[in-house]
C-alpha cells in the first residue's frame, strides 16, 4: 500500500477493491454500515477498515488474491446470526459480507440435491425444496434469519438433528476459495463419494479460518408426509430428564426432543401473559417431542408415546396431530430466547453438550451452580442428544460488578462438562466467546494439528485472524 496513513490506506483499498467488484453495492465504506457488519449476536464488535460484498466466486477470488499478497486480514460474514463473535473482524482489514450471493441455483428432485450460494436463508431453502416434496432436515432455531454458509461454517444443528444429524451429513460438495484466491471444488453431487480425503468435512465447521465457501451442494431427503407433536409438563427437570431416557429405552427415535426448565417456562408465561392463543404447559419442566413419517404409523406411535409419557410423572400430556396445533407448540419453543431476553437479564448462551447418559447429572449440576453463584440459570434445548443450552442469566449490575464471578461460573460449567467427556460447544462454534476455554477443551497435540492445517491453507494468517487457531 502506498502510504502508512489511515486515510491513504482507506483510499487505496477502496480504489483497488472497486476494480475487482465494480457493482455500486460491492464496496462499503459508510461508518454506520461498517459498524453493523462488524458484530454478530454476541457482545464483541470491531470496525473493519472496509467491507466488500462480492457477487460471484471470481470476485471473492480476486479480493482474496489481493489481500493475500499484501497480508491484509479478511473476515467473512454470513447473515451475522452467530452467538460467539465468530464473524467479528478483531484485526480490522477487509470484512467480506456474502449477502449478495443469495441464489438457489438448482433443486433436483431426481438426484435429491440442492445447489446453493452461501447467503441463502436456511428457512427459505427449506420452503423451496419442500414445494417439490423434498426435505432439508437441519433446522437451527434461527432458521428464518441464518444463512446456509453460516450453518456450514459452524456445522449448525437444531432440534431435528436427534434423528437426522447436524449440517455435515447433508453437505455433499463445496466450492471454496482459499486464502490465496485459489478456487477448489471438494466433494460432488453423489450421495456416496470416497475419492481422496474428506476435505468437505474439513471445511464444514471451520468458522471461516480455512477458506470462503461460495457454493454448496446439499443432500435432500423425501419430505415426511406426516408429523405429530407431544407436549408434556413435569414437576421437575429431573422427572423430564428421566422421561427422555424412558422414551429411548422403549425403542423410540423422535425427530426432535426438546426440554425446558422452570426459569425458562416462567419467563415464557410472563412474556405470553394475556396473549390470545399462546401455549405454555403447567409444571416446572417441559418436554416437547416430535415424530415424523407416514401418517398411519406416526399417529399410532404418537398415541403410544402419549400413554408412555403419562406413566412417567407427567402433570399433563397433549398430543397435536394437525400442522396448526403442532406449530402452536413449537412457537413456544422458538420463543424461549426472546422470553428470557424479556426478563431484562443478559443471557450468556452456552451450547454445551454432555453424553446422553449425563442429562440428569447436568440438571443437578446446574441447580448446584445456581445456588453456589446466586446467578439464575435457564436450561433448555436438545434433550435427545445432550446439547442443552445452559444460560447463565446476569443483570447489568452483576455484569459491571461481578465479572470475575461470572467468568468463574462459566469456568465451573465448562470444567464439569469436559470432565464428563462432553464438549464446550455443540452448535455455535468457538469464535471469541469460547476462545478462553479452547486450551482446556483440546490437547496440545490436537491444537498442533489444527495449526498445521491452518498454516498449510492460510500461511499468512489472513482468514478470520485472532480466533482460536
Amino acid at each position: 500500500m502506498a502510504s502508512s496513513s489511515t486515510k491513504s490506506i482507506r483510499y487505496d483499498l477502496e480504489r483497488d477493491l472497486r476494480k475487482f467488484i465494480p457493482a455500486k453495492a460491492g464496496v462499503i465504506t459508510d461508518p454506520d454500515r461498517l459498524a453493523e457488519l462488524g458484530r454478530d449476536r454476541w457482545f464483541a464488535a470491531a470496525m473493519p477498515e472496509i467491507a466488500v460484498a462480492p457477487g460471484s466466486t471470481k470476485e471473492v477470488s480476486s479480493v482474496l488474491g489481493y489481500a493475500h499478497k499484501r497480508g491484509i486480514p479478511v473476515t467473512t460474514r454470513g447473515a451475522g446470526y452467530g452467538y460467539v463473535g465468530g464473524c467479528v473482524p478483531v484485526r480490522g482489514g477487509i470484512l467480506m459480507s456474502m449477502h449478495r450471493m443469495n441464489r438457489i441455483k438448482e433443486i433436483n428432485d431426481r438426484d435429491f440435491v440442492v445447489v446453493t450460494e452461501p447467503a441463502v436463508i436456511t428457512g427459505v431453502l427449506q420452503q423451496d425444496v419442500e414445494k417439490k416434496g423434498l426435505f432439508y432436515p437441519p433446522d437451527p432455531q434461527s432458521y428464518k434469519d441464518c444463512s446456509i454458509g453460516g450453518n456450514i461454517a459452524t456445522n449448525a444443528g437444531g432440534p431435528r438433528c436427534l434423528k437426522y444429524g447436524v449440517t455435515r451429513p447433508y453437505v455433499l460438495g463445496l466450492e471454496v476459495v482459499l486464502a490465496d484466491g485459489t478456487i477448489v471444488k471438494v466433494g460432488g453431487r453423489t450421495h456416496k463419494n470416497k475419492t481422496g480425503f474428506d476435505l468437505v468435512g474439513m471445511f464444514v465447521g471451520s468458522e471461516g479460518l480455512l477458506g470462503v465457501i461460495t457454493e454448496a451442494t446439499l443432500r435432500l431427503l423425501p419430505l415426511p408426509p406426516a408429523r405429530v407433536t407431544l407436549s408434556a409438563g413435569f414437576g421437575s427437570m429431573r422427572d423430564a430428564a428421566a422421561a427422555v431416557q424412558a422414551i429411548f429405552k422403549a425403542g423410540y427415535l423422535p425427530c426432535a426432543m426438546e426440554v425446558a426448565d422452570s426459569f425458562t417456562l416462567q419467563s415464557a408465561r410472563n412474556a405470553h401473559k394475556g396473549v390470545k392463543g399462546s401455549f405454555v404447559p403447567p409444571g416446572k419442566a417441559h418436554l416437547l417431542v416430535e415424530l415424523d413419517g407416514q401418517k398411519a404409523s406416526v399417529l399410532s406411535e404418537g398415541k403410544d408415546l402419549k400413554a408412555l409419557l403419562a406413566k412417567n410423572k407427567t402433570l399433563e400430556v397433549e398430543l397435536a396431530t394437525s400442522p396448526e396445533r403442532c406449530e402452536r407448540m413449537w412457537a413456544l419453543r422458538r420463543a424461549f430466547s426472546a422470553s428470557l431476553k424479556a426478563t431484562g437479564l443478559t443471557k450468556l448462551n452456552e451450547d454445551i453438550v454432555v453424553p446422553r447418559g449425563r442429562l440428569v447429572d447436568l440438571v443437578r449440576f446446574a441447580e448446584k451452580l445456581q445456588k453456589k453463584t446466586g446467578f439464575a440459570i435457564a436450561c433448555f434445548g436438545h434433550a435427545g442428544d445432550g446439547n442443552i443450552h445452559t444460560n447463565i442469566m446476569v443483570s447489568k449490575d452483576q455484569q459491571t460488578k461481578q465479572p470475575k464471578q461470572i467468568a468463574q461460573a462459566l469456568d465451573d460449567l465448562f470444567k464439569q462438562v469436559l470432565a464428563w467427556g462432553g464438549t464446550i460447544t455443540g452448535e455455535h462454534g468457538i469464535g471469541l466467546a469460547k476462545k478462553p476455554w479452547w486450551n482446556q477443551a483440546t490437547s496440545p497435540e490436537l491444537r498442533k494439528l489444527h495449526s498445521l492445517v491452518k498454516k498449510a491453507l492460510d500461511p499468512k494468517d489472513i482468514l478470520n485472524p485472532g480466533k482460536f487457531v
